[in-house]
C-alpha cells in the first residue's frame, strides 16, 4: 500500500460493492469544516492547481493559461497533480512558460496541502470527483469540478452536505451551457407565468462515430509503475488489475461511468432543470441499448423519462451512433419555449393565442467554458456566487443515477425529497 490512505481505499471498496443495495443517501461520511476565506485583493493574482491534467484537464489547462495571457484574470497556475508521468510533466513545461514556479505531485493532496493556492481545477476520473472535491473544500480551496458532478448520488448528496456546512466556500460543476443566456430568459418567463404551468419538456445530447465513442488513442508507454501510479488511479474503487484500455478509455466502462448519461446528457439537463425549477427528480425511468458499438460496456443509446416533484415530466434522448437529436422546448399550458437556437423563442398555445404575445429573446453565442471558468475565478475573487452549483448539480445527480440504475438493474426508481433516499418501484 503506498501513502494513499487504506481507509479511503477500503471505504471505497466497500461501497463499491454495497451500491446495488444499500439506501442512497449520504450515510455517515465525515462533514469537513472549512477555515474562513475572503475576497481576494484585485491586485493579487488567484493561484490555481489543475488535478487531474489528461484529455479535458489539459484542454483546461491549456484555455486557462490562454485566459492569463490575454489578461481576462489576474491569475498564476502554480501546481498540477497527476498520476501518470507524460501529462504530469507536460502540464508543469506548459505552466511554466509563464514564467511561474510550477510544482507537479503525483498525490493531489500534497497540492491542496499548500497554504497559497487559492483554488483547484478537477478534471479527474468521475470516480474521484467527491472526494478530490470534499478533501480541497476541507484545506480551504474553492473547486471547479467537472462533469458529471460525481459518479454516484450517495457521493453527490455528500457532496452536498459538506457545501452547506461551507457556505462561505465555492463550487462550480462544469456543465458549461449553464452560461447560455437563451436558459436565462427562459428560466425568468417561466417564474413570471408567461408559459403558464410548464408540464412537459424535452432535451437531447446526440452524436455519431463510424468506429465508437471514446476511443481515445492508447499510450504504450504508460504502464503501472515508473509512467503511471494505478492504484492511486483506482483509489475510491478500490485496487483493480490494470488494463490499459480502462485507463485510457474509462467512459466505455460502467463501473467508471454512466457513459452517455453522465457525460453528455448532463449537459442538456442542467440548464434545462434550471430554468424550470421543478424541484427535484421523484421518479425516473430510462431504457439503454447497445445497437452499433457492442463492444462498448456502457450504452450507445439511451433514452429516459423524468418526473418532478412540481408535476413536470422530462425527456431526454441521448446517442452515440445518430447525431440528429431532439430540438430542446419546454411545453407550457400556454405557451411553448423553443430553445434550439441562441435565442429563446416564446409562442402561444393555440387557444392561448388571443392573451398571449409570441415573443423572441435575442442571444449571443458565446464560448462557454471559458466563460463559465472566468465566472467561477471571479466568485473565487469576489465571494459572489456561482451559476453552476452543487445544489443544482446534486439535482442532476439524482436524474443520472436513477436513470443509470433503471437501465442496468430495470424498473422505475424513485427519489424522496424529505429523506433523500431512492428506492425501485
Amino acid at each position: 500500500m503506498t501513502e494513499l490512505s487504506r481507509r479511503t481505499l477500503l471505504r471505497g471498496a466497500a461501497a463499491a460493492t454495497a451500491v446495488a443495495t444499500a439506501p442512497l443517501r449520504a450515510d455517515d461520511r465525515p462533514i469537513p469544516k472549512a477555515p474562513e476565506k475572503g475576497p481576494i485583493e484585485d491586485g493579487q493574482p488567484i493561484r490555481i492547481g489543475f488535478i487531474g491534467v489528461g484529455g479535458m484537464g489539459s484542454g483546461h489547462l491549456e484555455s486557462t493559461l490562454g485566459q492569463i495571457k490575454e489578461g481576462k484574470v489576474h491569475a498564476q497556475v502554480v501546481a498540477v497533480a497527476e498520476v501518470q508521468k507524460f501529462r504530469r510533466e507536460d502540464a508543469q513545461r506548459k505552466a511554466q512558460e509563464t514564467g511561474v514556479e510550477v510544482t507537479a505531485h503525483v498525490d493531489y493532496l500534497e497540492l491542496l496541502d499548500r497554504p497559497d493556492i487559492d483554488c483547484v481545477l478537477i478534471a479527474s476520473p468521475e470516480h474521484w470527483h467527491a472526494q478530490m472535491a470534499v478533501d480541497a473544500i476541507a484545506r480551504g480551496k474553492d473547486v471547479y469540478v467537472e462533469k458529471p458532478m460525481t459518479l454516484r448520488l450517495p457521493e453527490a448528496l455528500w457532496l452536498q452536505d459538506v457545501m452547506a456546512a461551507n457556505p462561505h466556500m465555492r463550487l462550480q460543476v462544469g456543465t458549461q451551457y449553464m452560461m447560455w443566456s437563451r436558459y436565462q430568459a427562459a428560466k425568468r418567463l417561466i417564474a413570471d407565468g408567461a408559459i403558464g404551468h410548464p408540464t412537459f419538456s424535452q432535451t437531447s445530447y446526440c452524436r455519431n462515430s463510424k468506429d465508437g465513442e471514446w476511443l481515445y488513442g492508447v499510450d504504450d508507454r504508460v504502464k503501472p509503475g515508473d509512467t503511471l501510479d494505478w492504484e492511486r488511479w483506482c483509489g475510491p474503487l478500490g485496487n483493480r488489475e490494470f488494463d490499459t484500455h480502462v485507463y485510457h478509455r474509462w467512459r466505455r466502462f460502467k463501473d467508471y461511468s454512466t457513459g452517455i448519461v453522465g457525460d453528455l446528457l448532463v449537459h442538456m439537463m442542467t440548464p434545462m432543470i434550471y430554468a424550470l425549477d421543478p424541484g427535484w427528480p421523484t421518479r425516473v425511468s430510462a431504457i439503454g441499448g447497445h445497437y452499433l458499438d457492442k463492444a462498448m460496456q456502457n450504452h450507445d443509446q439511451v433514452n429516459l423519462t423524468i418526473q418532478f416533484e412540481k408535476d413536470h415530466t422530462m425527456i431526454v434522448a441521448g446517442s452515440t451512433c445518430n447525431e440528429q437529436g431532439l430540438e430542446p422546448m419546454i411545453r407550457g399550458h400556454e405557451a411553448n419555449l423553443y430553445l434550439g437556437s441562441n435565442h429563446c423563442k416564446l409562442t402561444p398555445e393555440r387557444i392561448f393565442a388571443d392573451d398571449v404575445d409570441a415573443q423572441e429573446i435575442k442571444g449571443e453565442r458565446i464560448d462557454e467554458q471559458p466563460a463559465l471558468r472566468l465566472d467561477w475565478l471571479n466568485c473565487v475573487r469576489s465571494r459572489a456566487a456561482n451559476v453552476s452549483p452543487v445544489e443544482l448539480g446534486t439535482k442532476v445527480m439524482v436524474a443520472v443515477d436513477l436513470a443509470t440504475r433503471s437501465m442496468w438493474e430495470g424498473g422505475e426508481w424513485l427519489f424522496d425529497p424529505a429523506t433523500r433516499t431512492a428506492r425501485r418501484a
